[in-house]
């Protein structure tokens, strides 16, 4: 009889080293948000693959940082919990940096008793010797870790990765019925994908003062009807976010609207607003709210 293993397997790291990137690979679906901007992940997000013999449930996390409001704080909460419920832990970094930004994180993964996989992601953008330094570096700083070299974004490794997760995965029962890939809801991946295009289009404090609320989704038979709401902090940014004659939330409309027909693979209609709501991101009710604070 086949033995089926599953197990949690969470991907840890500073931010923009490439952990939604590895876990779109991972999970052969665009789950988590890619931007180059700090930040872009702030929730714990949930991919999940499934094998007859295995379910691998990766767990793609906002970057490690040092807090410095309420929004980064439920952030890094969403980190510890990933660190305690791990069966496996990806520590992801890329060639040119040095330490975890987070002394007491990088305590918890040279003492962690689950095995940690140390990538070194991002070596399509460096030489054959700095790739060789870095990996004797990091195995003398993470003696517990295996060591893998992988560039997420050109798929270079990643397989290996994979064959080696599934070794190292424990034996267990499906945590999620098989044809699941997350346990997010639609209208999350529908935020998400508004607030990538307004990360990928604005500056400055705009994308990081926004949350993106579904506030209508209807599934008709050939159709998805979509309502949202953009909130912001101040008016000033409400003006910035609508653009000259609206030209502004018409672009990030039409570019979203296109990706959800890919992901929902039917037509998609939008309506987008955007309201401000002062100061939501030090407001724990309202954090509350937007899925943050799940204490």
């Amino acid at each position: 009889m086949m033995v089926h293993k599953s197990g949690f397997v969470n991907i840890i790291g500073n931010p923009n080293v490439g952990k939604s990137t590895l876990m779109n690979a991972l999970v052969g679906e665009k789950l988590s948000i890619i931007t180059p901007k700090a930040q872009t992940t702030r929730h714990r997000i949930l991919g999940i693959v499934n094998h007859d013999d295995y379910q691998i449930v990766l767990s793609d996390t906002p970057g490690i940082l040092k807090p410095a409001y309420e929004l980064q704080s439920s952030m890094m909460d969403f980190v510890k919990s990933a660190l305690d419920d791990a069966d496996i832990l990806i520590y992801m970094v890329e060639v040119g940096e040095k330490e975890l930004k987070n002394e007491a994180f990088f305590n918890k993964i040279i003492n962690s008793s689950i095995p940690v996989i140390l990538l070194l992601n991002k070596i399509d953008t460096s030489t054959q010797e700095e790739v060789t330094e870095k990996v004797d570096y990091w195995k003398a700083k993470v003696p517990n870790a295996l060591v893998f070299v992988i560039s997420a974004l050109e798929g270079f490794n990643v397989d290996s990765l994979f064959e080696k997760i599934i070794e190292l995965l424990p034996e267990g029962p499906a945590y999620y019925p098989k044809d699941q890939l997350t346990d997010k809801p639609e209208r999350f991946f529908v935020n998400e994908k508004i607030r990538e295009k307004i990360l990928i289009h604005y500056k400055k404090e705009i994308p990081y003062s926004v949350e993106v609320e579904t506030e209508e989704f209807i599934e008709e038979a050939q159709i998805v009807r979509i309502r949202a709401v953009i909130m912001v902090e101040r008016d000033t940014q409400k003006g910035i976010l609508i653009g000259h004659k609206g030209s502004a939330i018409k672009r990030v409309g039409a570019e979203a609207r296109k990706d959800l027909e890919k992901f929902f693979e039917k037509k998609v209609y939008i309506e987008l607003y955007v309201k401000v709501n002062k100061n939501w991101r030090s407001d724990n009710t309202q954090l509350k709210r937007f899925g943050y604070n799940q204490k």
